[in-house]
């Protein structure tokens, strides 16, 4: 029988790509509040990983380790899991979180910032999976948790690379789930919908006549709960993905859109 103690996530390690900020910080503190033993993270630079520290440390946060490591180099991934191996322990959940987005036109778009797009968004989440997988299969228990998109389902004017390689994700989350999961490792997405960051405030802000941005009152119109997400929003279904309730959920994508994926949108008047 399933009770609240199977989303407990006590005497876990978890590592998360890129969880400076944003959604991966949600995500941290979310494990944090399940009782996670650890949080590994890795940024691109020094700098990140201390003032990412300084974040973590203002939230209350204390049981975590911030690393340098650029997770399109498979050598240098490969060192980090040894390093976290041996001075963190092992990795029972990835959180592959790590991401970029260019909004160019594909006509504009340069082949090298296509390229770009697609080693950060799905290249790097093969190279962290297949680097703590071998350890999983030992122990015959893992989670793997890939950030998707609704962009691994719709398309959109702008976000070629982005949706070919969130799309390319979906699928690489249900490959794994097919190849591992006799090893009880499982592998799921999560989809977040239009989250209010940091990054989409400018897109939120009140125009000088007071008006609502125009993408603002779209995303809004789009989205039956009428409104923008907020990053804590994701942690509890990224609880659920990395902790035993979820045993035998896998090869999923949950989207946590506020129900966009499921709307048509409003009639016109």
């Amino acid at each position: 029988m399933t009770g609240l103690k199977d989303f407990s996530l006590e005497g876990k390690n978890a590592w998360i790509t890129g969880a400076a900020y944003g959604i991966g910080f949600s995500i941290a503190e979310a494990f944090v509040n399940a009782g996670i033993k650890n949080i590994v993270f890795n940024v691109r630079s020094e700098e990140a990983v201390q003032k990412a520290l300084a974040a973590y440390k203002a939230a209350g946060i204390e049981n975590v380790r911030g690393y340098v490591c650029d997770v399109t180099d498979e050598v240098a991934v490969k060192e980090l899991v040894d390093k976290i191996h041996k001075e963190v322990g092992q990795i029972d959940i990835l959180v592959n979180n790590a991401g970029i987005i260019k909004r160019i036109p594909m006509h504009e778009m340069k082949r090298s910032e296509f390229q770009e797009v697609i080693d950060i968004d799905l290249v790097a989440p093969y190279i962290c999976s297949a680097a703590v997988l071998p350890e999983m299969m030992e122990r015959r228990e893992g989670k793997i948790i890939n950030v998707c998109s609704m962009m691994s389902e719709l398309g959109r004017e702008t976000v070629s690379a982005y949706a070919a390689a969130k799309g390319g994700l979906k699928m690489l989350t249900r490959n794994i789930c097919s190849e591992y999961g006799e090893y009880n490792i499982q592998c799921n997405g999560i989809g977040p919908g239009y989250i209010a960051t940091p990054q989409t405030a400018p897109l939120r802000e009140r125009q000088p006549d007071g008006s609502r941005h125009p993408f603002d009152s779209f995303i809004c119109a789009k989205t039956p709960a009428g409104r923008w997400l907020d990053p804590a929003e994701l942690g509890g279904p990224a609880v659920f993905l990395a902790s035993k309730a979820s045993d035998a959920v896998n090869g999923h994508v949950l989207y946590v859109d506020g129900g966009i994926l499921a709307y048509i949108g409003k009639q016109p008047k």
